[in-house]
Order: structure tokens, then sequence, then C-alpha cells
């Protein structure tokens, strides 16, 4: 039987005033699901609270028969957790450093130890450097290092935050196809603002925006609902300003020196031609509505 991470009216709010959970309720299947939001959307505190880093004010959170946010021990047994502010000891090697962590994580035989961490290395493709100390390792190494923590003790929930944030192209899609692979049997849970990570990767996700879920679904059908509804237009700078009072904008990008508007629209507005829709027109379009309906 698969398993399932249900989250129930989750609240939290923080002694300075800032909600930065109202009401969050998700169920999350086996396989790669995304958590999309901007900065400051609430993505974190809802990893740390799965986590169990945080408390919450209200609701629930269980993995299949665990409660997780009272039995904590029993959650960290199947947790692997890579934050978004991963540390790693600079003159320290990743064999001698996973080593630790595998002790921590209750691997007490060294020769059971020397075999996970050797086979983790591989999967992760470290083993050739496993000598190395961290500080020389590049973002994507340190990344792919961080992974392999979390991979200790064979997790059935992966949490990963912000993962792919400042990694070149080259080291993002190494980073991606192992998080593809890990994520057949278990749950991972992908936050982040980048639209790309989970277009490429999740066949579940929410969008989540100060603290609320605004949607949550299939990524293939969020952009079918939109087919036919996303327009594309080049503009002057001067002209953006008019263009934005008229019309739903809900992105604009610089294309060589021009402004690539994208507007939502049920009709073809004059002048606008049309687009297939992202899953980035998605997200934009979400948070354009619910700003509009929070006005």
């Amino acid at each position: 039987m698969s398993l399932e991470l249900r989250i129930d009216g989750l609240s939290k709010t923080y002694p300075n005033g800032v909600q930065a959970l109202q009401n969050v309720s998700l169920s999350i299947p086996t396989g790669m699901f995304g958590l999309l939001g901007p900065n400051g959307a609430g993505k974190s505190t809802l990893m740390r609270t799965i986590a169990t880093l945080q408390e919450a004010d209200s609701g629930s959170i269980t993995l299949g028969n665990i409660d997780v946010l009272q039995q904590k021990d029993e959650v960290r047994k199947v947790l692997g957790y890579l934050p978004q502010e991963f540390g790693v000891y600079p003159r320290v090697s990743a064999e001698t450093l996973l080593d630790h962590f595998a002790i921590l994580k209750g691997v007490q035989n060294r020769g059971e130890r020397r075999e996970v961490v050797a086979a983790l290395l591989r999967r992760v493709n470290l083993y050739e450097v496993r000598k190395q100390n961290l500080g020389t390792y590049s973002g994507g190494m340190r990344q792919r290092f961080g992974i392999a923590q979390a991979l200790l003790g064979n997790p059935k929930l992966i949490i990963v935050d912000e993962p792919t944030a400042g990694l070149d192209p080259g080291e993002r899609v190494r980073f991606h196809n192992l998080l593809a692979e890990i994520g057949e049997n278990v749950i991972i849970i992908l936050s982040t603002h980048i639209v790309e990570d989970v277009s490429d990767l999740c066949s579940r996700m929410a969008i989540i925006s100060h603290g609320r879920v605004l949607a949550e679904g299939d990524p293939a059908d969020a952009m079918r609902r939109m087919e036919g509804k996303i327009w594309r237009r080049v503009v002057s700078k001067e002209q953006l300003a008019a263009f934005q009072l008229e019309h739903a904008v809900i992105s604009t990008r610089l294309v060589g020196g021009k402004t690539v508007m994208h507007v939502f629209s049920e009709s073809q507005p004059e002048g606008f031609l049309p687009v297939t829709a992202s899953l980035e027109d998605v997200y934009f379009s979400t948070l354009h509505h619910a700003e509009e309906a929070a006005a």
C-alpha cells in the first residue's frame, strides 16, 4: 500500500503577528510533490513543521499511521531532510561526515556503516571524490552530498527545500535526475520558487502564497485548463504601464531588449497573439487572481 502524508487545517502565527500558515490542508501521495510559491509564502514554515522542527498552532499532520505533531521520534526515523541552508564542515571529507551522520541515524555496526556510506556516495556520484574536503565541493556537489545524508536510513518521506537555487544548469539537471530516480517509492516534497523544478519533476503540486494553498493538483491538468486564455504581446517599456491598467498582466520578461508581456483573458485582446500555457503562466495567473481577490 502506498504511503500518504495528510495535512489538515494547519495554522501558524509567529509572535510578531505574521500568519505563516493559514488553514493549510493537503494530501501528498508517494512520488514527487512540488510545493511552489514565492519567497515568504510559508513554504519553509510548512517544511519545518512536517520535519518536526517547529510547532504548529492548530491542525494535524499524519504520515500513514504516524501522528507527525505528536510522535516526533517516529517521524524522524523515516524522514530525510535537506534544508535550504545546508551547512557542511569545510575541513571534513564527505566520507567522514556521512559516516558521522550514519552513527546519528543509528547505524552502529562499523562494517555496515562503511557499506551504506559507500553505496550512498556512489548513488549521488561522489564516490570518486569521497576523500576530498567538503569545502572544495561545488554548489551542485554539496547539494548531492545533502541528498546522500537525507537518504540515510531508507527514509519514507524526503523533504528538500529550495534545492536548485544557485546551481548552474548542468548541476540542476544532474540533481533533477537524482531526485526523479529516488522519488519512485517514497514521498519527496520539493519546496521551491523555481517553476521549472516542478514542471520537470512533479506529477502533483500545490501553489502556496501568504500561508494559504491557492491551487492543488496535476501540473499538466492545470496547464490544460489555462489553454486559450494566455496571450502575449511585445511592448516597449514606455507602453507597459498603460497595458497593466487595461489588462490582467500576469508576467513580463525582457527578451532581446524588448518586453514580452503575458496576459490572462477569456477572449483574445486586440493586438495580442495566443500562446501555449506553461506552468509559469499557471503559477503567475494563480498569484495574480489571489492578489486581485485580496485587494
